[in-house]
């Protein structure tokens, strides 16, 4: 392939491009002052003053200041969370808030991107691109994000929370931190438009919920050869007023499968208790006694207003 030098001119465009975007990425981000030691960047989500944060910039959920693109503050307060996604959906009284053009178009490896932030009164950007992609995966607190998308981009002091942006000023999604001990990560558009929606409907996102606390095991070999199982999951505490509970599920049974769903590991049972399986009738395969039987239970809610830890 013939090499073409771009010249001085083809920069200067380039470079023109570049700080328009920026502009007018800006308009929509916001300062978020919610820690103690520094501030965390918002994205406006809609012109009522619904912004949308990372949940692991903010220490307390009372007395939110936000710095708007035009150099004032205003107070906030936080509608709800979903640390599993490490987003937070604020409320910020005023007026002439501008959210984004978003964008849910393929991400490519390589793909040029922006990040723009405000860490202090004024935003800072950066130049940067996606470097890993990989399909929807489940953070370590058991949510779902509907794309891995990995950045290389240099981390400072506000950057999660910051608006990404391509070169034409789309939005892709929101930068956080906070869920893979440090690398810097997209939650992508589809994502945000999803757990936004839940946390402005009912305060959190809602997860289906058993109500145990268990620990993968590995199955005796006699359990093994029958079930076609390596492991399982064995019951280590049952809520009294909760689905297992109510349908007599006790400390030191052993859970096989939902609904025909093997479940050696927590990864393999969250994906089976997701929202639209609130309320649905299921059977759980389990062991007691060394005997295999099957218990029916209804899927309980949890999550919004009322959080909760356990599956």
């Amino acid at each position: 392939m013939e090499r073409t030098d771009m010249s001085v001119e083809s920069w200067m465009e380039l470079s023109d491009a570049l700080a328009a975007t920026v502009k007018k990425a800006q308009a929509s981000v916001v300062r978020v002052d919610g820690r103690r030691r520094g501030s965390s960047s918002g994205v406006v989500w809609s012109a009522d003053g619904t912004v949308v944060t990372a949940s692991h910039g903010l220490e307390w959920d009372d007395e939110l200041e936000v710095g708007l693109p035009s150099g004032d503050t205003a107070a906030a307060e936080v509608v709800g969370r979903d640390p599993s996604t490490d987003l937070a959906v604020l409320r910020v009284k005023g007026s002439g808030f501008v959210a984004p053009e978003w964008s849910d178009a393929a991400l490519e490896v390589g793909q040029l991107l922006l990040s723009v932030t405000r860490p202090g009164r004024g935003p800072k950007a950066g130049l940067g691109l996606v470097s890993r992609l990989g399909d929807a995966w489940r953070t370590a607190g058991g949510g779902k994000v509907d794309r891995y998308v990995e950045l290389d981009l240099g981390l400072h002091p506000g950057f999660s929370g910051g608006l990404l942006v391509d070169l034409s000023g789309r939005g892709l999604g929101l930068a956080t931190a906070g869920l893979a001990r440090g690398t810097p990560l997209a939650v992508p558009a589809a994502t945000l438009r999803r757990v936004v929606k839940a946390v402005l409907a009912h305060g959190g996102v809602r997860r289906g919920y058993l109500g145990v606390a268990s620990m993968p095991v590995r199955l005796p070999g006699a359990l093994e050869k029958e079930t076609g199982q390596r492991s399982g999951l064995l019951l280590t505490a049952v809520e009294d007023d909760s689905p297992a509970g109510r349908a007599g599920l006790q400390v030191g049974d052993l859970l096989l499968a939902l609904d025909g769903s093997a479940v050696g590991h927590m990864g393999d049972l969250l994906p089976l208790l997701e929202e639209e399986r609130i309320g649905d009738l299921a059977k759980a395969r389990i062991v007691r006694g060394g005997a295999v039987q099957e218990v029916q239970l209804t899927i309980g809610a949890r999550g919004g207003r009322r959080e909760g830890r356990s599956p």
